[in-house]
């Protein structure tokens, strides 16, 4: 038994009233109906503000200018089982320049893509080509309708031929009938009957047919040219029917209200063959010649119809061997002789119709839809995913190395300016705690040995004096100063003293500082326990947990720091003594405990999370709860932290890469994940909530997500976008809806940091395994290079 194949197709669809909309329903059935083991599905496009009631073979929609609704069609493509996507493409379909929305979907499926092409342009504007071209290196294989339209493709866009496929466009099989049968059907007047259908706009140029029809019916007075089709949706929604009232106001004028009639009205396809059938010539006076397919001229053909038309790209081609008459643009007079060259040489007409009718049978729908499913079938079978484009191929093996010069950049005598502008500082923002605190953690992070110390000792005490200064009487600390030095808040918020938490616990623990130093950040810490004890806010208990258990880890009380406060009182806002390891100890737990029963609270069977609204800095919280466990080996602590912290991996990894959760509207429960904007404080939260975990449990899953999450600054994200400089050391601010936020302020660069030393640390450890092998085992220099970068690209510890 052969397995099923499943076909995804991409377009328009029916009740939407609109030309591709009726031929992507047609390919559809005609696909389906050729083989039973094809099963079809699609994904509609809309406009705003419209609804359709769909039929079931619709499994999905996409707002045309909703761009998270491509990115989100993308995931629901690569979680269903389609084989094959069938694109249906036309520039005006999909929203953004030159309809270039389409490839936030392309660009994100892993399944092979057939795009028919619809429109092909001969001198496009640049957007267009840029369009095209990517159109190309998207596709597995590009269907165009006409010959004219293979060449444009090879000598224009420089298109391979091996991926291009001929097929035309489809008609039904109607038999090779006279005309009464279907004007006595419809109650039809007309001898005879011309026909001009489709939907209206002023490219149409029937404006040409009417100034030719005078003479015409003054000979033939019992003619009916009968205009069928409702105006475009598009132009009545811009213009209303100001094309439709010139072209009876010019009836009107020209005295032919009894030979000419207006259908104002979408007819269905059953309905729309009838009329072609009836008709005995079919007129197409389009007013482009880029016109590279037309369903209408194709249904004329395929019916068998005696067909006048303008020389337009398609009509030159599909009306060749005289299958057709044709003249030029807006050429009232050859209109008029065409006309009556048909009427008055009745034998020729029919071998014109005959001629027109054997050349349709190759586009029957039967036809039509074996042809795809041929090269659906090739395609899937040629389709690798070693062999096509991968999505993360450009990712290093190697880690970065550390570079400061950025971070030096935005730092001056008083602390870290906030943001920028496109990279330049920008000073009208000032300064941040929250920025200052996270950069102490960063810095501390890389200090190893007391060369690294003294590399980096002015960035830390010009961060500490500034912690120092915006610390409050109640031991709070101002979060915001101006480049004036003026803070701008009474006091910052509970996160803010938080973070500085943070950041002065590893200054008090790292081994390579000075005395003085860790004695100011103990101090400083001290200070603030009263507030400490007073926090509501969860992340704010998260951070200052990270930062107490820093102190915690290493032993760290206030006896080691007494002699050196007394001596320095002079130095440091004096308080009444300095907290002892248990009263910190206390607040830790304590704040442990209530992030526990904050999770027992909210959680649900599908929601393991603190809250009903996953919002910002969420791996913190299950980081800080893994830390408690650490310590105290509680665990509950251990279970909560790693349940939450796989929450936040089954919502946001996609299987090749990290979707962090966006703060448009955040993600509530039973709520919309929003998609933008993604900002790269989750990833580095994330890489080092990994390698906390992966430190507890040694499960080698939460090393390789470390490494994953990391690689979100380096491109491994839903745009494919680089967000780390390597030459300057700069991260930019997050991925929007339009694209990367190219400003590079300072917490991006703080947390790129932070993640990166996470992820050393262990890369370090694995390399001096390494290397102390090397003597006994006389390990050559290349031998050695290679395991280095194995271990950079693989995390082995």
């Amino acid at each position: 038994m052969n397995k099923q194949l499943k076909v995804l197709f991409i377009g328009t669809y029916v009740p939407k009233e609109c030309g591709i909309a009726t031929f992507t329903f047609d390919l559809l059935n005609s696909v389906s109906r050729e083989d039973n083991d094809v099963h079809c599905e699609v994904i509609a496009l809309n406009d705003p503000s419209e609804t359709y009631d769909y039929p079931e073979e619709v499994v999905f929609q996409i707002q045309r200018d909703r761009i998270e609704d491509y990115y989100r069609a993308a995931d629901f493509i690569n979680q269903s089982d389609t084989d094959i996507v069938c694109l249906q493409h036309e520039f005006g379909l999909f929203g953004g320049n030159a309809g270039d929305y389409i490839f936030a979907l392309l660009s994100g499926i892993n399944k092979p893509v057939i795009s028919t092409m619809h429109t092909i342009i001969q001198k496009p504007e640049p957007e267009y080509r840029v369009s095209t071209e990517k159109l190309i290196r998207y596709s597995e294989k590009l269907i165009v309708m006409s010959q004219t339209a293979v060449g444009m493709l090879k000598d224009i866009y420089k298109a391979s031929e091996d991926k291009i496929e001929l097929i035309f466009h489809g008609v039904p099989d109607c038999p090779f009938n006279n005309c009464s049968k279907y004007k006595t059907k419809l109650n039809l007047k007309g001898d005879p009957l011309v026909l001009t259908f489709g939907l209206l706009s002023q490219n149409k140029g029937i404006e040409s047919m009417l100034d030719a029809l005078p003479e015409v019916v003054s000979q033939y007075p019992d003619l009916v040219y009968l205009v069928l089709g409702a105006t475009h949706p598009v132009i009545k929604k811009n213009f209303g029917e100001a094309y439709r009232q010139y072209l009876q106001n010019k009836v009107s004028e020209l005295g032919l209200e009894k030979n000419v009639v207006f259908h104002d009205k979408f007819v269905e396809k059953e309905e729309l063959c009838d009329y072609i059938l009836a008709s005995d010539v079919y007129v197409s006076p389009y007013l482009s010649r880029e016109q590279i397919v037309s369903g209408a001229l194709t249904y004329a053909i395929g019916m068998g119809k005696a067909i006048v038309s303008t020389p337009y790209w398609y009509a030159q081609e599909m009306l060749s061997d005289r299958r057709g008459l044709l003249v030029d643009f807006g050429d009232t007079t050859g209109f008029r002789e065409s006309l009556l060259h048909l009427i008055e040489n009745p034998e020729e007409c029919d071998n014109m119709r005959k001629k027109a009718y054997d050349f349709g049978r190759k586009m029957t729908w039967k036809n039509v839809g074996k042809q795809y499913n041929m090269v659906f079938t090739r395609a899937l079978k040629n389709y690798s995913a070693y062999s096509t484009m991968k999505k993360f191929n450009f990712l290093p093996n190697l880690l970065p190395e550390v570079k400061l010069d950025y971070l030096k950049l935005l730092t001056d005598d008083v602390g870290i300016i906030q943001h920028t502008n496109l990279g330049v500082p920008a000073r009208h923002y000032g300064y941040s705690t929250d920025d200052v605190g996270r950069a102490l953690v960063a810095l501390t992070q890389l200090i190893d040995n007391q060369k690294k110390a003294e590399e980096l000792w002015k960035l830390i005490t010009t961060y500490l004096s500034f912690l120092e200064h915006a610390q409050t009487d109640t031991g709070h600390f101002h979060n915001f100063m101006s480049y004036k030095r003026e803070f701008l808040d009474e006091k910052g918020s509970e996160d803010t003293l938080g973070r500085a938490v943070y950041g002065l616990g590893h200054v008090v623990s790292c081994p390579y500082l000075s005395k003085n130093i860790r004695t100011l950040a103990h101090t400083l810490i001290s200070r603030a326990g009263h507030e400490m004890g007073k926090l509501v806010y969860p992340r704010a208990k998260a951070y200052t947990m990270c930062g107490l258990y820093e102190m915690l880890r290493t032993g760290v009380d206030a006896d080691e720091f007494e002699v050196v406060f007394n001596s320095r009182r002079d130095a440091v806002k004096s308080i009444d003594s300095l907290i002892s390891k248990d009263t910190f100890e206390s607040t830790f737990i304590n704040h442990a405990n209530s992030l526990v029963d904050l999770y027992e609270a909210n959680r649900k069977e599908d929601w393991n999370w603190f809250e009903p609204t996953v919002t910002y800095s969420n791996a913190k919280l299950s980081e800080s709860l893994l830390l408690a466990y650490n310590y105290t080996k509680n665990r509950t602590y251990r279970k909560v932290g790693l349940a939450t912290l796989d929450f936040l991996t089954e919502i946001q990894w996609k299987g090749d890469f990290f979707d962090m959760v966006g703060n448009q509207g955040w993600y509530s429960y039973n709520g919309e994940k929003p998609i933008f904007d993604q900002q790269p404080i989750e990833a580095g939260y994330l890489t080092q909530a990994y390698i906390s975990a992966y430190e507890i449990v040694r499960d080698r899953k939460y090393l390789e997500l470390a490494r994953y999450s990391f690689e979100y600054f380096l491109g491994r994200n839903r745009l494919q976008t680089v967000m780390y400089d390597y030459s300057t050391g700069a991260v930019c601010d997050g991925l929007n809806r339009d694209g990367m936020n190219c400003n590079q302020g300072a917490e991006s660069i703080v947390c790129f940091l932070m993640a990166l030393s996470s992820l050393n640390k262990h890369i370090n450890k694995a390399l001096s395994t390494i290397l102390q092998s090397r003597v006994s085992d006389e390990v050559d220099d290349e031998t050695l290079q290679k395991r280095k970068s194995f271990l950079s690209a693989n995390q082995v510890e």
